[in-house]
């Protein structure tokens, strides 16, 4: 593309070129220059409140710059001065698609502090949900990701999955997405009567019906031609950036905390670990539809577990729940890759600090490598695959 000016009376217009730009006719002045576009922050693609500084040669993308910062909530300041319980509140917000899982990061570094044993019932309880809330994570993204590139009906697939399973969630909870269900030494409160039955029907009605969703797009010709060798992402760049979870297994990268440090009761269930080797935008959508079979199978096996156990699932502690001074560190696999957590005490009733590690941070830095040398429309789909949530970044 080429740079060209006209002049009429006291109009000027200037037709921006890229790349090297017209110098013929124009008095030896180079007019091409690049084009600096922002995506962002309020943009339908970006997931939140992201921004993308791009420079274009064209259509090409020369460089790109993540801008992060724009929904900041300043959660680890806000939870200097909110007691071990009121955290929680916070903690499950950041990644809203993961509540749970952000919940049981917070409560098991606590926990760890303390030197607190957690009833056998509440472990398995609270695995059978962590996996359950992977689903509904998953889903998400299976659904909107395919929205964002063109395709209407897959989100109507994954939210009628999602509703089955959210039911469960509500049951249990009282909440849809924050489910505040976690508390230090256990859980809130014992499930209600039946709940596992109930449970289990949810989970074998979506793996019924699963199938609907799985081949209306994973070998859909247009979506393959939209995501197939687009964004590739290389183990060794992964790693470079500290990508986990599905971004990186799709990337070859073979990590998942549940097997390899198991937390809670993983350590005896064999853990299946969904890989894949393209490191495409094709590849990252496969690691979660097949992540979502896998878990659907993980928690039916804690059910199976939860059911044959019985006795509390809480331990009695004071009104006050105060950790011993000291520090640790706990991770957990969240849905979008790990999340750590640690946590600085003083003895007192307040987290002196509670840092955050979370996975959506690390993995959206990889966007500066991924995106150059891509063309505007297939910016779209490179960053849709790479599944974050904003309150993850600017948590």
């Amino acid at each position: 593309m080429t740079g060209m000016t006209t002049e009429t009376g006291d109009l000027r217009e200037l037709t921006v070129g890229t790349g090297a730009g017209l110098v013929a006719g124009t008095g030896g002045r180079q007019l091409g220059t690049d084009m600096v576009l922002n995506i962002g922050p309020q943009h339908p693609s970006t997931h939140g409140v992201l921004r993308l500084k791009l420079v274009l040669d064209g259509e090409r993308v020369v460089s790109a710059e993540p801008i992060v910062g724009y929904m900041h909530r300043g959660a680890e300041k806000l939870f200097e001065v909110r007691d071990y319980r009121q955290i929680i509140v916070l903690a499950n917000r950041h990644d809203w698609l993961s509540a749970f899982a952000n919940e049981l990061g917070v409560v098991l570094a606590v926990e760890r502090l303390m030197g607190l044993e957690v009833p056998e019932r509440a472990t398995w309880l609270r695995m059978a949900l962590a996996e359950l809330n992977r689903v509904l994570n998953h889903l998400m993204f299976l659904g909107s990701y395919p929205l964002e590139i063109g395709a209407i009906t897959p989100v109507f697939y994954a939210f009628r999955e999602r509703e089955t399973l959210q039911a469960v969630m509500e049951e249990v909870s009282g909440g849809r997405i924050h489910y505040m269900f976690n508390r230090v030494g256990g859980l809130k409160e014992e499930v209600p009567a039946g709940w596992t039955v109930r449970a289990r029907a949810a989970i074998g009605e979506v793996r019924r019906r699963m199938p609907d969703l799985d081949n209306l797009v994973r070998r859909n010709e247009i979506f393959m031609a939209r995501t197939v060798g687009v964004g590739v992402l290389s183990a060794a760049d992964a790693a470079a950036f500290g990508a986990s979870g599905p971004v990186a297994r799709a990337s070859g990268l073979d990590l998942d905390l549940r097997r390899d440090d198991p937390y809670l009761a993983y350590d005896e269930l064999d853990v299946p670990v969904v890989t894949k080797t393209a490191g495409d935008c094709h590849a990252r959508f496969e690691v979660l539809l097949d992540q979502v079979y896998a878990s659907l199978d993980l928690a039916e096996q804690c059910l199976d577990r939860v059911d044959r156990l019985t006795g509390p699932v809480n331990t009695r502690l004071p009104k006050v729940v105060k950790a011993p001074e000291g520090h640790t560190y706990a991770w957990t696999e969240n849905p979008l890759g790990i999340n750590g957590y640690y946590l600085v005490s003083r003895g007192e009733k307040t987290p002196w600090r509670l840092k955050l590690r979370t996975a959506s941070y690390a993995n959206v830095q990889a966007l500066a490598t991924l995106l150059p040398g891509c063309l505007v429309p297939d910016l779209i789909a490179i960053l849709g695959s790479m599944f974050f949530v904003v309150g993850d970044i600017d948590k």
